[in-house]
């Protein structure tokens, strides 16, 4: 909050300045009450040059500052600013190189000439406050009252703040004169606000694009676990919240820590951050930070000698040189850092060449920015020097110094990045002046459709040109500024080599740019990029590594999303991707593959003739189907005897061809079910065995009757029980059960029915029976008709033994029932193919009994026996011996 209420202040302060009545701002020792003078003028380090127009900047030349002690005892001194810094002295001769340039130039404001009135800020908020206050207000001490208050205002635009604080300062104040601000260094994305620095441009992209940038480039690395240090300004601050928004929104990363580089000498903050950057797993340490913070940052990282870390350099520092050193290059190798766009400016070295203090104005004495320039860079003092620097034999400066034949950082115009923004800067509001000139009358913006004349321009009038601006320098790039004041979005990306030699390049290795057609775009050249570890490979920065496919990944409570355990997926899920947050549900028919990345399709179970169930019942049926065959072919063989014509022979063919049936109807319930064999193995089940037991039921029946007729008085008996009568009882019971069938069908058809509920990773294709009901009335007329058969052929168990057939009927009809009784509890719980399977055992059992119960004897005395097969040995009341 320091810097807010700094500007706070500074505000207010400047409110108070503007509404004190003016005999507060009069000299006491001035004799005309027709004039003013300023209560207090700022003594500020500068450079001047006039103009019809003039144009302010405001740079970083000394740093640090030095406030004095304020006792308010005597007047208070002006602050002392130290350590004189070229590259900012560069900054500012780019702008009046710029300036000279225009002025020559014969195509941009051929008719006006441009001054500039340039200001130090010594890289302090009062300084640089007090600096942009005298250019809205001008730098005349004395004003005559009597004069009229018309022409230019003292300067038509600045170009600065280089801080983000310091620029959102200056914007709140000097941006309710609406005079216009181009920044060319400030990044802080709240002055994108247009609501509240209606005034601010800039030609140098957001924190918003930069920390975007900075997101792509973890991605591109696979770098999901990070620390981030930034500084304690607005800088940092704003910086802060949109990274962690962004790197939420990405779902691609997250922060280990976040700490607060302090302004000040403070080690004991310092040794506690280099211990959190110690004892964490990331990495990576990406800082949004400025010079002074990496100098006494790094000084505790070589102190404790904290290695293995890849850093991430923001704009601020991506290009300092003084970070460069051999000390620290073991420790920064390999970093790779977010650079403003590079640029070229032709002529700016030969202009630098040819500066003499001579040449420059030097109204302002010691405060003259070229002539401590000069005094910094040959060491020496202008006359008259300080009585100090004479005691001690120093060098006076006489101006006539060759610039050219000292080693300076003032000449080193190779990497021109904030340079070539300030360059942008000045001939964007050059290019506004220029295009609010070329206004031809009645056709201007302005109410009445007017025009604004330099004689009476008002900066609010610049505004309007300047948010319209749209030109392309000389080097390429188009300037242009969006709704939000914001350039045209593009930065470079540097890494740091260690050279071989010992030496130390930042090397381009990329860009990020974002363009209309394209959005945001980054460009890396991976195999330029020189990474400070042995393997020469860019570095693992996870909190968890990533779950592969078949995995999902679960949180580990209490810690980031990035932190978390690889959970394989549930049977029956999987997923293909690399960290998946969920695992998918297969589709009905498939079921996960083994590792749970793909999904198979399910196995399928039904009784198949190539398993050896299926074989088994298979060989069976047939068996039995050939066996019947083969006892149909004897007895038609052997139809004139005695035994085969005995109880009527043609129902024991029908009966023959009915177990032929009730065998084959056994193979419909193997193979995969479909809609017919579904529909038919029923149908035909019911109907082949009703047949039989009707048969045998008759057969019984026959038996009792012909007893009863041997008796006297018994033969009434036999006319109820002739061939017709026969043939007609077995037509009708078998009847009935096809009318149960077709009335089954009709209503509740038995279909086929793929069953997942016995295995999760089968399909269990089967057949259901559609109505319960039906099935059950099937069975139990079968049921129904045995039982009949049985106790009728239990009753007639006493006939002679030669003659006796019911003791056949009565055991094959035990065995029948018995499998039947046994069949249904079976076949209710056994699931999928082995409920088929349980049928057709039973239908065989059955069927193997009756055949067996049935014909094994008589076929025994047709073939092994035929003394046996005579009239005489079967009406024999005795065993036949």
């Amino acid at each position: 909050m320091g810097p807010f209420l700094d500007t706070f202040f500074f505000f207010h302060g400047f409110s108070l300045l503007i509404m004190l009545p003016p005999s507060l701002f009069s000299s006491e020792s001035s004799s005309h009450s027709s004039s003013c003078k300023l209560r207090r003028q700022f003594y500020l380090n500068g450079m001047h040059k006039p103009g019809d127009v003039i144009l302010g900047g405001l740079f970083n030349i000394h740093f640090p500052s030095v406030f004095p002690e304020l006792t308010f005892t005597s007047g208070p001194t002006q602050l002392s600013c130290q350590g004189f810094e070229p590259p900012g002295f560069r900054h500012a001769m780019t702008m009046a190189f710029a300036i000279e340039e225009i002025n020559r130039s014969a195509d941009l404001l051929p008719n006006v000439t441009l001054g500039y009135s340039l200001y130090d800020n010594c890289a302090t908020l009062v300084i640089g406050f007090s600096a942009a206050l005298s250019l809205a207000s001008g730098r005349e001490e004395h004003s005559l009252l009597q004069e009229a208050c018309v022409g230019p205002p003292p300067v038509l635009g600045i170009v600065g703040d280089s801080f983000s604080t310091f620029s959102i300062a200056i914007s709140d104040v000097i941006g309710l004169f609406k005079l216009p601000i181009v920044s060319y260094f400030a990044t802080c994305s709240c002055l994108s606000d247009r609501q509240r620095f209606p005034s601010f441009f800039r030609t140098i992209p957001s924190d918003a694009f930069q920390v975007r940038a900075m997101i792509q480039i973890l991605q591109h690395f696979g770098w999901t676990w990070a620390g981030l240090l930034l500084s304690d300004d607005d800088y940092g601050l704003h910086v802060s919240r949109s990274f962690q928004s962004d790197l939420t929104a990405s779902g691609r990363g997250c922060l280990a820590y976040t700490e607060i580089l302090p302004w000040g000498d403070d080690p004991v903050e310092i040794g506690r951050i280099v211990e959190v950057m110690k004892k964490s797993t990331a990495r990576v340490v990406i800082v949004f930070a400025h010079q002074i913070h990496m100098i006494q940052l790094m000084k505790e990282v070589v102190r404790q000698n904290v290695t293995g870390l890849q850093w991430m350099a923001s704009e601020a520092w991506t290009s300092d040189a003084v970070l460069q050193s051999p000390d620290l290059m073991p420790y920064l190798g390999g970093t790779l850092g977010i650079a403003i766009r590079r640029g070229e400016i032709p002529g700016l070295r030969d202009f630098l060449l040819h500066i003499r203090p001579d040449r420059e104005d030097n109204t302002n004495n010691g405060n003259s920015m070229v002539r401590q320039f000069w005094e910094h860079t040959f060491q020496c003092r202008f006359a008259p020097a300080p009585a100090a620097w004479m005691e001690a034999a120093g060098a006076l400066c006489t101006g006539d110094e060759d610039i050219e034949n000292v080693e300076t950082k003032l000449l080193d115009v190779s990497n021109l990045r904030p340079e070539y923004n300030i360059y942008k800067a000045v001939y964007a509001l050059a290019h506004a002046l220029d295009d609010l000139l070329h206004c031809e009358p009645g056709g201007g913006p302005f109410s009445g459709h007017s025009c604004a004349a330099v004689q009476s321009l008002e900066p609010w009038q610049l505004m309007y040109y300047l948010e319209k601006v749209n030109f392309t320098t000389p080097f390429g790039d188009e300037v242009s500024f969006d709704e939000n004041g914001d350039a045209l979005p593009i930065y470079d990306i540097m890494n740091w080599q260690w050279l071989p030699d010992g030496g130390t390049k930042v090397h381009r290795v990329g860009e990020v740019k974002k363009s209309a057609a394209k959005g945001e775009e980054l460009t890396l050249h991976d195999e330029k990029i020189f990474w400070n570890f042995e393997s020469n490979q860019p570095p693992r920065s996870v909190c968890s590594e990533s779950c592969p496919p078949g995995t999902r990944m679960a949180r580990k409570k209490g810690e980031p999303v990035c932190c978390f355990d690889c959970v394989p997926c549930s049977e029956g899920e999987f997923t293909n991707e690399t960290d998946s947050m969920e695992c998918s549900s297969c589709p009905e028919d498939f079921w996960s593959g083994p590792q749970c990345d793909h999904c198979v399709p399910k196995k399928t179970e039904f009784l198949s003739y190539h398993e050896p169930l299926g074989i088994c019942l298979t060989t069976a049926s047939l068996l039995g189907t050939i066996f019947s065959a083969v006892v149909l072919g004897i007895f038609i063989h052997h139809r004139s005897t005695p035994m085969v014509r005995a109880n009527n022979s043609e129902l024991s063919f029908l009966l023959l061809v009915s177990l032929k049936l009730c065998f084959l109807c056994s193979l419909l319930f193997i193979g995969r079910p479909r809609a017919w064999t579904c529909q038919l193995r029923h149908a035909v089940f019911g109907i082949s065995f009703v047949l039989c037991v009707s048969c045998i039921l008759v057969k019984t029946m026959v038996v009792l009757a012909v007893f009863k007729a041997s008796k006297p008085g018994g033969g009434a008996t036999l006319k109820w029980f002739g061939s017709v009568q026969q043939r007609g009882t077995v037509l009708v019971l078998t009847s009935v059960q096809a009318a149960i069938c077709t009335a089954w069908l009709v209503s509740a058809s038995p279909a086929p029915h793929k069953n997942t509920q016995y295995h999760n990773d089968k399909i269990v294709y089967e057949c259901v029976v559609g109505s319960t009901i039906g099935f059950a009335v099937l069975l139990g007329y079968i049921g129904l008709l045995a039982i009949l058969s049985f106790l009728l052929a239990f009753l007639a168990r006493n006939v002679p033994d030669n003659f006796n057939e019911a003791k056949l009927i009565t055991f094959s009809m035990l065995i029948f029932c018995a499998v039947w009784v046994a069949f249904i509890p079976t076949y209710v719980n056994s699931p999928g193919k082995y409920a088929d399977a349980v049928e057709v055992f039973a239908i065989l059992a059955s069927s193997f009994g009756l055949l067996v119960a049935l014909f094994g004897p008589k076929c025994y005395i047709i073939l092994l026996r035929p003394e046996r097969n005579t009239k005489k040995a079967i009406m024999s009341r005795g065993p036949t011996k």
